[in-house]
């Protein structure tokens, strides 16, 4: 284990014991669509950090009075070498997808969308909805999955209660829950954490594991270090145990980990590759196969990649331009 600021190594802590090395990464804002706009606060990638374990994305979104900023109004785009996962507190979403899913989005239930070699989705706030309020996940997906099908999981997970504490693992292991949920990448963890007024609490997880720890409600303490509302504390892999200690108000917190991912990816829009040349032809797939582009002579042959999707939905969203500079891969 390194210490984050001087890169020197430090101890390997004994059994039990919660890793101090904690680093702090805030969101920023980012307008989701529309004139209005719901907002949404990211807190992955980041400059300085763009995985914990195959984590890739994050967004924290609400409570949002859709009334005022319309909510969810994601049309149709494209995904490509990455899962999504949805998880709501409050409110509903539809889904509806190329590979002929439709499914809405409830509280407290996973979906996870594995988009493979490419898929196109929209996701739209349901109606009767008045308050949106969750968390939108990606994870990259390794090189021997990330070409395969599309895929589509649903999960409700039985809640889990320990002294001060009540836990929904909707991906992977913890507190002996275990979701059946098969992502097709490296080892991950998610869950839902709701902490009562003023709890302390210890749990054991894997010390092979990065962890990311989001402050979804209020201020909370994460191995003895503060985290302000919708922060995000990043643990690195070599301890056994994490500690959260919340406020007079208790908290909310989403929970993730997984083995160090060991795969540079490119990151760009709304598509996972290795490298600028493939997100440049993701793009160009992407615009020819949905009529915003003619079709390029290198690609004539090629099977689609982003499917069909129902008539009389919304119009799709256009990629942006491309940087002028090549895109570097990060880790």
């Amino acid at each position: 284990m390194s210490n984050l600021e001087t890169g020197q190594d430090i101890a390997v802590l004994g059994p039990g014991e919660p890793c101090t090395s904690v680093e702090v990464l805030t969101p920023r804002e980012v307008p989701l669509g529309g004139l209005r706009a719901m907002t949404v606060y990211r807190t992955l990638p980041q400059r300085g950090r763009s995985l914990v374990g195959a984590w890739c994305f994050l967004d924290h979104y609400g409570p949002d009075d859709v009334s005022i900023t319309g909510g969810m109004n994601v049309s149709r785009h494209p995904h490509t070498g990455l899962a999504t996962v949805s998880w709501l507190f409050t409110g509903g979403i539809n889904h509806l997808d190329s590979a002929g899913v439709a499914a809405p989005v409830l509280p407290g239930e996973l979906n996870l969308m594995l988009a493979g070699r490419g898929i196109t989705h929209q996701e739209l706030s349901a109606p009767g909805t008045k308050l949106l309020h969750g968390v939108q996940l990606w994870y990259a997906l390794p090189e021997g999955a990330r070409f395969g099908d599309n895929g589509f999981a649903h999960y409700a997970p039985e809640p889990v209660h320990v002294e001060g504490m009540t836990a929904s693992v909707f991906i992977g292991e913890l507190l002996s829950s275990v979701s059946p949920v098969d992502t097709r990448t490296t080892p991950l963890l998610g869950a839902e954490l709701l902490l009562e007024p003023g709890a302390r609490v210890s749990f054991a997880v894997r010390p092979d594991f990065e962890h990311a720890v989001l402050a979804e409600s209020d201020e909370l303490v994460v191995n003895g270090t503060a985290l302000a509302h919708r922060s995000l504390a990043y643990v690195p892999t070599g301890a056994d145990t994490l500690t959260l200690e919340a406020g007079d108000h208790g908290a909310r917190v989403i929970l993730l980990g997984g083995v160090p991912f060991g795969e540079e990816i490119v990151m760009w829009w709304n598509f996972v590759g290795r490298d600028h040349d493939e997100i440049v032809e993701f793009r160009r797939r992407y615009q020819a196969e949905l009529g915003f582009e003619a079709e390029d002579p290198r690609d004539a042959g090629k099977p689609p990649l982003f499917g069909e999707f129902p008539e009389g939905q919304p119009a799709p969203i256009p990629a942006p331009v491309l940087p002028l500079t090549r895109l570097r891969s990060r880790r």
